[in-house]
């Protein structure tokens, strides 16, 4: 691994003030996430309910994603984020507030998580669109490996946070704590310099919805990764679900070992990201290879007998699964045209983060009536079915059929 290579895109100044407001939001995200979880689930004690209140973070994806994209094509990314990122500070701090004042009730979580979604409609394409435009096609891989592999620095970190913050200061806090991290990225957006960026070329008509469908759906080397991605976002994703069972009812433990879960595979997501980052070319088969991966260590964590040993096969987990998640979106990101790449990039997370109410509540039924041993393995075996199909993909090129 190349040092200079790993990190060559951070030379660019306004990508490299992105990265440091980025940092210090994802940390607060994660707190929330692990948060609200523990939240849901001691109030409710039920794996069913955990995946419902994740699921209603994510249905407004499924059902709008497309239109997300829609938008983002439409309209300045700069503009959107300032939008979205102070929304999702406010919704933040409204359910901090909730839960300090002991006010705080199983439908007003509900409603804040779909609230929450319906900002990140808009909000997760145009922060994935919008890193190429600060730093341009060539630096583009490594900037999203660097951008993916922030993501699972603040899984590493910010869970233990959020664990220090609970028993400290309640949970409660963690939700403040959010909130105000949404600061620091405002005030660095509006210290991008402006003729240092490289907007895509933008819709002057109404996009069309069904057109960014139809476009994804003509280009074998956009559809199968986005097909996996939704095979593997339903069932393996499933983190905010499968893990908190785990922690709880198979190994024992509280909100400490669920953030130790979670920080081991953000910790291998560190690893596996900057390893991804010095990559110069990708393809298919290296999706499939990822696919394969998170699929075999992913079901050998449903097998572990112990906290110890579960963290040290998610730590493995965590480095093929960003892989995975770095490989298909260099791919969406370099194959799409810019005017489509909203659109392409709304699918995406409508099959990683949409797919979450169909997955969420499965999952947490199974960990409810099979054990939660059972829902991790689920997850394994669909990573595993993902891996097949992507191999299919591949064989039917090579036989001049795609």
């Amino acid at each position: 691994m190349r040092i200079r290579e790993t990190f060559s895109s951070l030379k660019i100044r306004n990508f490299r003030l992105y990265v440091i407001g980025q940092a210090v939001s994802l940390c607060g995200t994660w707190m929330q996430t692990i948060g609200q979880d523990w939240l849901v689930l001691k109030m409710t004690g039920s794996g069913t309910q955990l995946g419902f209140v994740s699921a209603m973070q994510f249905l407004p994806i499924l059902l709008f994603g497309p239109w997300g994209g829609v938008i983002v094509d439409r309209f300045e990314k700069r503009k959107l984020l300032y939008a979205t990122q102070t929304a999702a500070g406010v919704l933040a701090l409204i359910l901090g507030g909730l839960v300090i004042a002991n006010a705080v009730q199983l439908w007003m979580i509900y409603g804040l998580a779909f609230a929450l979604g319906m900002v990140n409609v808009v909000d997760n394409p145009a922060r994935q669109t919008f890193v190429p435009e600060m730093v341009g096609r060539e630096a583009l891989p490594n900037a999203v490996a660097l951008n993916s592999t922030e993501v699972n620095l603040a899984r590493a970190v910010g869970p233990a946070l959020a664990a220090a913050v609970i028993a400290t200061a309640g949970l409660g806090t963690c939700f403040i704590f959010n909130s105000i991290s949404y600061v620091p990225v405002i005030v660095m957006l509006r210290a991008l310099r402006k003729n240092e960026l490289s907007p895509a070329p933008r819709e002057t008509s109404r996009p069309e919805l069904r057109a960014g469908i139809r476009y994804a759906r003509s280009s074998p080397a956009l559809w199968y990764p986005l097909v996996m991605m939704a095979i593997i976002g339903t069932f393996t994703y499933e983190f905010s679900v499968s893990l908190p069972l785990l922690a709880r009812f198979a190994l024992g433990g509280g909100a400490g070992a669920y953030a130790a879960l979670v920080a081991a595979t953000g910790f291998g997501s560190i690893v596996g990201g900057l390893f991804t980052a010095s990559r110069r070319k990708v393809g298919l088969a290296d999706v499939v290879i990822s696919a394969f991966g998170f699929g075999v260590t992913f079901s050998a964590a449903a097998f572990m007998p112990n906290l110890a040993t579960a963290c040290v096969v998610l730590f493995f987990a965590g480095i093929v699964s960003i892989q995975f998640i770095s490989f298909t979106t260099i791919i969406l990101q370099l194959e799409s045209e810019p005017r489509m790449r909203g659109r392409v990039m709304a699918l995406w997370n409508m099959a990683f983060l949409g797919s979450t109410p169909v997955g969420g509540p499965v999952i947490g039924w199974i960990g409810e009536v099979a054990g939660p041993r059972a829902g991790v393995l689920v997850g394994g075996l669909a990573a595993l079915a993902a891996g097949g199909i992507g191999w299919l993909a591949m064989r039917r090129r090579q036989n001049h059929v795609l």
